[in-house]
């Protein structure tokens, strides 16, 4: 494990598990890409979660999600960290989750995209 912060560690283990448990290799890809050192985690902004969901998608950047942007249909976001203007943009028309709530919500993983 690449990573000194204890909260993503927890998070990287408990994806590993629901991984497992629930036949789920999308929560596996997902802990891969945050082990990965911190300048290359994904960095994303509004505007592209924009332009590559639809209307009623749940979406998951593994990273930061950056408010560069404006979201024009409801979607469910799920990211590592947000930037506090890019929460407050996406809880004005959908919802920003952190990726343990996106878990317990679909513990199989169906239906989440990840972007970035």
């Amino acid at each position: 494990m690449s990573t000194t912060n204890p909260q993503l560690r927890s998070l990287i283990e408990e994806l590993k598990k629901a991984a497992a448990m629930q036949q789920a290799p999308i929560w596996k890809r997902i802990a891969q890409d945050l082990d990965r050192p911190s300048r290359q985690r994904r960095a994303v902004n509004i505007s592209r979660i924009n332009t590559y969901s639809k209307d009623e998608d749940t979406v998951v950047v593994p990273g930061k999600v950056l408010s560069v942007g404006e979201l024009d249909h409801k979607v469910t976001i799920a990211a590592f960290s947000f930037s506090g203007s890019a929460k407050d943009k996406i809880n004005k028309v959908g919802a920003a989750l952190s990726i343990k709530e996106l878990m317990m919500k679909h513990p199989k993983g169906e239906k989440v995209k990840i972007i970035g």
